[in-house]
């Protein structure tokens, strides 16, 4: 038997990720508009009706117009925009991040896709909160830069299209700098932090691939852990799983520098240690690839684990 699956937003970067993951798939049956219909409400409501898992990626309006429009009680949704992230009634698309989250997103009705720097931040950052090493009210700072893929068409014109009435030279750019990211919420909520942390994401003249990188003073700590602590407690939380590893602090040690385009293609979500014992500070690392872990190949590893197939089929691009 086959599963009905209806991508609502199929045309842009993370829809085509998706399809180009699904593609060739017996075990699914898409529900595709012509681009006549793309904007048909009528059509669109049928296909969201009609389908067994609906994913969605739109902007976030878009993507709460589409969730209305959903009449059919057996309909299933994986939203990829932001709408949703800390909403009620919606389960967390990180299946790594609890060991009950699996369990969650195989059962539910509408799971909400995490965004690509919440992925690498909150695997950093909750197993040190829920081991007791961090506090909640832990004033933390979350650094990150992405490829310009992750700012969607209108960014990626601006770094490509010569056309384009954005088009940039700039080999860097610091942005959110109001401090009001849309992806703050959903760290905090869950890192399990009383307050938001301070965000600080860049942009870099690349397509795909990120760092998300949390710095801690160890020393000032309540318990002062070492930084073989900290390896610990994120090793044992991650032992086992296939997509999200953590490198062995032999190799962390030994590396003069970190590639954000490594993981590019993959589901995959590797976390470093980088420490100096004798000052008590850690750099903690998550490297993704911003359109993999971070959106499409996520997105496929719930929509695998609500189907109750292969957690890990199809969700790598190479």
């Amino acid at each position: 038997m086959t599963t009905k699956v209806f991508i609502d937003g199929e045309v842009g970067t993370t829809g085509l990720q998706i399809r180009a993951r699904l593609d060739g798939r017996a075990d699914l049956d898409f529900i595709s508009l012509g681009e006549d219909k793309r904007k048909d409400a009528a059509a669109r409501k049928d296909a969201l009706n009609s389908a067994d898992i609906v994913i969605l990626c739109l902007p976030d309006d878009a993507a709460k117009e589409a969730v209305s429009l959903i009449e059919n009680a057996a309909t299933r949704v994986i939203d990829a925009s932001t709408a949703h992230r800390v909403a009620d009634g919606w389960t967390y698309g990180f299946p790594e991040m609890s060991s009950e989250q699996r369990q969650e997103i195989s059962g539910a009705t509408r799971v909400t896709n995490p965004g690509c720097y919440p992925t690498g931040a909150i695997a950093l950052v909750r197993p040190l909160v829920m081991a007791g090493l961090m506090p909640e009210g832990w004033p933390l700072t979350v650094n990150a830069v992405s490829g310009y893929s992750g700012g969607g068409k209108q960014m990626i014109a601006e770094f490509e299209d010569e056309a384009s009435p954005g088009y940039t030279l700039e080999a860097y750019r610091a942005y959110a700098l109001s401090l009001a990211h849309k992806h703050v919420p959903e760290m905090q909520k869950n890192m399990g932090l009383a307050h938001p942390p301070l965000f600080a994401p860049n942009v870099g003249r690349y397509a795909q691939g990120m760092i998300v990188e949390v710095p801690l003073q160890l020393w000032a700590l309540p318990s002062a852990p070492s930084v073989a602590k900290v390896h610990e407690v994120l090793s044992a939380a991650y032992e086992g799983q296939r997509f999200v590893s953590v490198a062995p602090l032999e190799e962390s040690a030994a590396m003069t520098k970190l590639d954000p385009e490594q993981l590019n293609g993959t589901n995959n979500l590797r976390l470093f240690v980088f420490g100096n014992e004798k000052t008590k500070q850690v750099r903690l690392a998550a490297l993704l690839d911003n359109l993999g872990k971070g959106a499409s190949g996520q997105a496929v590893q719930c929509l695998n684990i609500m189907m109750g197939a292969d957690e890990g089929l199809s969700v790598n691009l190479i």
